[in-house]
């Protein structure tokens, strides 16, 4: 015989970040004076402490060990029952002589919101981009609903999306966009404040206080650069009519006289060349005259054949071709093999010999699933996503994407976790829009 045990509680409820303590008897059965280890095993281990977590014990006696609970207070800890086991190894005796009592722990659920601008002030002329950050911190999935309004009714706002669910332990990322209503040529900065509210049924509504500044339309270098480039065209202008121009028609006419004279000497000698090329040419019609009258002459002529044509070699040139879109839709299953990418094609197939040039591509993940997304080029991951951090990204390549004849593009999706409204389909549902031309 070893050990025998008795479990105070088996069913404990504790919130993360407190803790939950029950206690264990342990009796020595046997005959020898004994040594009994106690340690908790189960998902639950990693937060319980055992005191004391070694005992000796006489024949036929017994002691108390205490077992405490302490998850901790973040998203990493889900909600809901989390079996765990109390375990006694006697040193005597461990085959026979060790016990397990088993329990169970219920993890409570608890909600912890936050909200932050990115930035808290926005800039711009006519618009201003910023970002909202939705974290939940908490250790269950929050629905929640985004309001944006400034109290002046200065300002036009709108942020992606104004309803929305948040994954434990993660955040959304929301563009927030701002526009004035009136805008201004000139004069001091404007400053509109605003603020965001998101609410959600279990806790109270959380807050985040942001300001646009408006300024002029016209930049304030403009001024005082259009200054400088006037009183530099007037410098330019007198140095031109008071020391260049005087001093570029003296070289001219110097320049002239100089050219005017040499020409004239040139003028002369051909005259000269001429008057003695024509005594030649007219012996040597003389000469052709008398042949002719003899009955000699001949001509020939003689052919110069072109140049043969130049050609040039062809390729592909990406800047040219038929102009497509097509939209690759996904649904895989939710699987916790983080490994598993089914893979998605396109529509329809890419002419033989041509070559797909991708220059747009749009990634849309209206329900907010969980898991990872990847655009491959055959078998080559050309891009990565996290389902997460998106739900509408556009993207525009000034160096496209080309897929060469053979290599095909393909979308691959990891579900991890299907977003509202329909989980119990078990499916995610992204889908990636792309555009360019059909080269070649």
């Amino acid at each position: 015989m070893g050990a025998t045990t008795s479990l105070a509680g088996n069913e404990l409820a504790v919130t993360p970040g407190e803790t939950a303590t029950t206690a264990v008897r342990v009796n020595n059965s046997g005959t020898l004076v004994d040594q009994f280890t106690v340690d908790v095993v189960g998902d639950a281990a990693a937060w319980a402490r055992v005191e004391p977590a070694v005992i000796n014990l006489l024949p036929g006696t017994e002691a108390e060990v205490s077992v405490t609970f302490a998850p901790p207070r973040d998203g990493t800890v889900p909600a809901g029952a989390v079996p765990f086991g109390v375990r006694v190894l006697s040193r005597e005796d461990p085959a026979t002589g060790s016990v397990v009592e088993e329990g169970v722990l219920d993890v409570l659920a608890y909600t912890d919101l936050r909200v932050e601008l990115v930035p808290k002030t926005l800039k711009g002329r006519s618009r201003a981009r910023g970002e909202l950050v939705v974290d939940n911190a908490g250790n269950h999935p929050l629905a929640v609903e985004i309001a944006v309004a400034d109290p002046e009714d200065e300002l036009r706002l709108d942020v992606d999306h104004p309803a929305l669910t948040v994954e434990p332990g993660t955040s959304a990322f929301l563009r927030l966009r701002a526009r004035p209503h009136d805008r201004f040529l000139r004069g001091p900065e404007r400053r509109h404040p605003f603020q965001v509210t998101v609410t959600s049924g279990e806790v109270a509504p959380v807050t985040a206080n942001g300001t646009v500044v408006q300024h002029q339309l016209l930049p304030k270098w403009l001024l005082p650069a259009l200054l400088f480039l006037l009183a530099l065209a007037i410098v330019a202008v007198t140095l031109w009519f008071t020391v260049l121009k005087p001093t570029i028609q003296s070289a001219a006419r110097d320049s002239a006289a100089e050219v005017v004279k040499a020409e004239q000497g040139k003028l002369e000698t051909k005259a000269d060349n001429a008057e003695k090329k024509a005594a030649a040419a007219e012996q040597r019609a003389a000469s052709a005259e008398k042949k002719v009258d003899e009955g000699v002459g001949a001509g020939t002529a003689s052919t110069t054949p072109a140049p043969p044509p130049v050609t040039a070699a062809g390729g592909v040139d990406v800047a040219k071709g038929q102009a497509f879109d097509f939209r690759v839709t996904t649904d895989p299953t939710a699987t916790a093999d983080g490994a598993a990418f089914p893979a998605f094609k396109a529509p329809a197939p890419v002419p033989d010999g041509k070559t797909l040039v991708i220059t747009d591509l749009v990634l849309q993940n209206p329900r907010g699933d969980s898991g990872t997304l990847r655009i491959l080029r055959g078998d080559q991951v050309l891009l990565e996503f996290g389902l997460n951090n998106f739900r509408d990204v556009d993207y525009h390549y000034l160096e496209p994407l080309t897929f060469p004849p053979g290599q095909e593009l393909k979308v691959a999706v990891n579900c991890q976790l299907p977003g509202a409204p329909e989980p119990a389909t078990g499916k995610c549902r992204p889908s990636v829009s792309f555009s360019g031309r059909i080269a070649g």
